[in-house]
């Protein structure tokens, strides 16, 4: 496997090389096709190509492609528009099966070309048609097979319940029902065993055979450290798509808030990883026909909840203490009263739609 990942991640940085020389000497566009049809040439100069499967070496072109098509359309939004980049070892980590050449077998093996047959270990049976595999490879070794299914939807039971979240640093998250989420420190609980491996690392030569392992130990605690934020956000997003029938986040900007915090802030917005929870809530309300919106953030803790006041206070005031109409409870439930407020006032709901499948991004003036 190593080997064909090798020779698709050199057909991918020798497309770039070529889309790239063709514009800065000649200003004419590659497209991926063109770069396809090289590939038999590319393999009779390249004996070792032949050594991953055809179609793996196709997809890397397509890889390429879309890459450029991403930094096309962030130039033509004025974003930062990041030029594809040539991949190294550590940056190729997995090659695509697109159509064929896979095959999973009765005995608990997975046939791949070029390859052989793997053994590996199902975690659950694959459901529907599979039509693509991705063979992935982790920074401490790890393989994975990854497929891609064409399943039928599979929605739950039509629930009239809604909720609004606040998500937040001191709590993860709190409900307009009262309810919170209890936030799990991840940093704080790997910090020291990271540190500890970063410091030997540092006192070993590079290059090394003691150094690599102790480097491999480095990747092997932040993957543990990513293991459980992603296994809790997992958890959390089923449990409120299975239980409300709508929910509504706030449409935060995840970078502008790192790009004005402190240091302090911005390693706990790191570490609470916001918009991965609200990804998988998203995607696992639209399979099981569930609503998510999000709606503007802007002053959704500032705003009283009962009378629609502005009652301005800094993070160090837990409390919302309304002096308009005497309304005080806690700020973020306040903040979580107000995010529900506006995601029904926003797309005109009722109770017959809500539990329909929607997903939806709304600005509140």
């Amino acid at each position: 496997m190593q080997n064909s990942r090798d020779a698709c991640r050199w057909v991918y940085n020798k497309a770039l090389e070529v889309r790239k020389e063709a514009w800065e000497q000649c200003q004419e566009s590659i497209s991926r096709y063109d770069t396809t049809k090289m590939i038999p040439r590319w393999k009779a100069d390249y004996p070792f190509l032949t050594e991953a499967y055809s179609q793996c070496l196709q997809e890397s072109c397509t890889r390429l492609d879309l890459a450029f098509r991403a930094f096309f359309r962030r130039v033509k939004a004025g974003q930062r528009p990041g030029y594809p980049r040539f991949r190294g070892k550590d940056r190729y980590d997995s090659f695509t099966f697109p159509q064929s050449g896979f095959k999973l077998l009765e005995d608990g093996r997975l046939r791949l070309a070029k390859i052989g047959d793997v053994k590996i270990k199902l975690h659950r049976p694959v459901m529907g048609q599979i039509k693509t595999l991705t063979v992935r490879c982790d920074r401490i070794g790890n393989w994975y097979a990854c497929f891609s299914c064409i399943v039928e939807p599979n929605p739950l039971p039509i629930s009239s319940e809604a909720v609004g979240i606040d998500l937040g640093l001191t709590t993860f998250a709190t409900l307009s029902n009262g309810e919170k989420i209890r936030r799990d420190r991840w940093m704080k609980r790997d910090a020291k065993d990271i540190a500890r491996l970063q410091r030997k690392k540092e006192r070993l030569s590079k290059g090394s055979p003691k150094r690599g392992k102790a480097i491999h130990a480095l990747c092997h605690a932040y993957q543990r450290q990513t293991n459980r934020r992603k296994n809790f956000a997992h958890q959390e997003s089923r449990k409120l798509v299975n239980r409300y029938g709508l929910i509504v986040f706030e449409d935060l900007d995840i970078k502008d808030m790192q790009a004005n915090g402190n240091r302090t802030i911005n390693k706990g917005i790191a570490d609470v990883a916001w918009d991965r929870f609200v990804s998988f809530t998203e995607a696992k309300a639209e399979e099981a026909g569930r609503s998510v919106i999000r709606v503007d953030p802007k002053n959704t803790t500032q705003q009283c909840s009962s009378c629609g006041q502005i009652v301005k206070k800094d993070l160090r005031i837990r409390v919302h203490d309304c002096p308009h109409c005497g309304l005080k409870i806690d700020r973020d439930l306040n903040a979580a009263l107000n995010v529900l407020a506006r995601g029904l006032v926003s797309i005109r709901v009722d109770k017959s739609m809500i539990g329909r499948s929607h997903t939806t991004s709304v600005a509140v003036e």
